[in-house]
């Protein structure tokens, strides 16, 4: 009886006093806390309507957490790679000074909060087809001579991509050392496949990035992803883009979404071991091994008064300056004078951002985005058209791609300066994932990118407003509670 006292004691009065003093530390934590309001709210919500599934949420999720030995291993090579990027700065011929007053506030914010300067004299295309995007990196491995590192999200060895092994390999036999660096959920297929296995028994060094670990989610969150895609050859030849190392023609083909419509940048040029410096740290964050930093040693573009052909890296994530992502962002919406065109495959951005767009509309800004029709997440599918209602009274036009799942991630402003890269336009690329962006002002390559929108465009059917506001009262329900998870996507 006595036992049966004590368990009635432990379940009625012990247990719920700690779950309720884990609620409210856990409530005072996120009213101290600098972060968005929705996404305070959003933790709220679910911490009182599931106490304790909420808590162990948050444990797991709510904090930002790199891990211990990741977040000193990047604190310690910090000071090397500071010093090497001001060794590029100071390279005069090389630094770039816009000749657009209104840009220069996003190359002195990045400059500023990253230490990258923005670089001059690069040859820039946009490749947007698969095979155009893989023949040619095949070619550039094919030419390599000293090293080949690449950073992946996703790597899925089917189709064309067998190709880009097999001259790896190759590469490899020529006494070139390839570097690897993979994402452990996004390559998890990839890293426990024999091909995997092979292609490091035949001199490729392969590293699994962010390595996710159940037993220690309360010290480090297991859902920050190197979500990066850079390729650099030789410290001269770079890619970068929103394409993972797959052959749409193979990619997740039972999605129902169609085949994912990618661009990558072919960079030759200056700028290139900016990119190699980012795959560097990366490298030695995971692996303990340095990598060699070498600044550029290349011929430039020819350069005119006009067109400096400069690109601004900007790298994010966990350990880099907060916000950089969303305030870059929000800089070049402000400086449009014309028009903002921009795609993205998950558009659920903050509010700030989406406030930024409406803005740009009633000065006059002629704004369109281009989202597609259909998505592989269902709660990015429904949260994204919380925003639709405001962005359509303010005059912005959304168009949605009809031919794939369009994968892109773009920003063009003023037919000038074009962002090109792997964030997307989300709170999970704003704050969770490494990622990386090219700023680039340069005429020929904006007007490639504005081809490119046109050819989207040519594919999308535009989002009527009327309809859209006749639209069932169900939807707007569905799209309110998915929304209200938004931070937490």
């Amino acid at each position: 009886q006595k036992l049966m006292s004590f368990e009635h004691i432990i379940l009625v009065y012990i247990i719920p006093v700690l779950i309720w003093v884990a609620v409210i530390s856990v409530t005072l934590r996120l009213l101290v806390k600098k972060q968005a309001v929705s996404a305070t709210l959003s933790w709220l919500m679910i911490i009182y309507l599931v106490p304790l599934i909420g808590v162990i949420a948050y444990l797991i999720f709510g904090e930002i957490k790199l891990g211990t030995r990741r977040a000193k291993a990047f604190q310690l090579l910090k000071p090397k790679y500071t010093q090497w990027l001001q060794q590029l700065s100071e390279q005069k011929d090389l630094v770039a000074h816009s000749q657009d007053p209104r840009y220069r506030a996003l190359f002195k914010l990045v400059h500023h909060r990253l230490g990258i300067p923005n670089i001059r004299g690069n040859e820039l295309h946009i490749l947007d087809t698969p095979e155009s995007i893989i023949r040619s990196i095949i070619r550039d491995i094919q030419q390599a001579h000293h090293s080949i590192n690449m950073v992946f999200y996703i790597w899925s060895n089917d189709g064309m991509i067998n190709e880009v092994k097999q001259a790896l390999e190759e590469a490899v036999q020529r006494g070139v050392k390839v570097c690897l660096l993979l994402d452990s959920v996004g390559s998890n297929a990839f890293l426990k496949s024999p091909v995997c296995k092979e292609m490091r028994e035949k001199g490729i060094e392969i590293t699994e990035a962010l390595h996710v670990n159940l037993f220690r989610m309360f010290f480090s969150r297991i859902d920050l992803r190197q979500h990066r895609k850079i390729i650099i050859i030789d410290n001269q030849i770079a890619y970068t883009g929103s394409m993972n190392m797959v052959d749409p023609n193979f990619f997740k083909q039972d999605s129902n979404v169609g085949n994912w419509i990618d661009v990558m940048v072919r960079i030759n040029g200056p700028v290139s071991p900016i990119l190699n410096s980012l795959h560097a740290w990366d490298w030695e964050i995971e692996t303990m091994e340095e990598l060699p930093l070498l600044l550029p040693n290349c011929p430039l573009v020819e350069i005119d008064d006009n067109d400096t052909h400069s690109v601004q890296v900007i790298a994010s994530g966990p350990a880099f300056p907060d916000d950089l992502i969303a305030q870059s962002l929000a800089t070049v919406i402000y400086a449009a004078r014309e028009s903002i065109v921009i795609t993205s495959p998950y558009f659920v951005p903050s509010h700030n951002i989406a406030e930024a767009l409406r803005i740009a509309a009633f000065r006059g800004v002629d704004i369109t985005l281009i989202l597609p029709k259909n998505n592989d997440s269902l709660m990015v599918r429904w949260a994204s058209r919380t925003f639709f209602d405001d962005l359509l009274e303010a005059g912005v036009k959304i168009y949605h791609f009809e031919a794939g799942l369009l994968h892109t991630k773009s920003v063009l402003i003023d037919n000038k300066l074009a962002l090109v890269g792997t964030v997307n336009m989300d709170l999970r690329s704003f704050l969770l994932n490494f990622e990386i962006t090219i700023a680039v002002e340069d005429r020929n390559f904006a007007n490639e990118v504005a081809t490119l929108h046109e050819n989207y465009l040519a594919n999308s059917s535009v989002l009527n407003m009327q309809e859209w506001i006749n639209r069932p009262f169900y939807h707007r329900i569905i799209e309110r509670l998915f929304f209200l998870f938004s931070p937490l996507l």
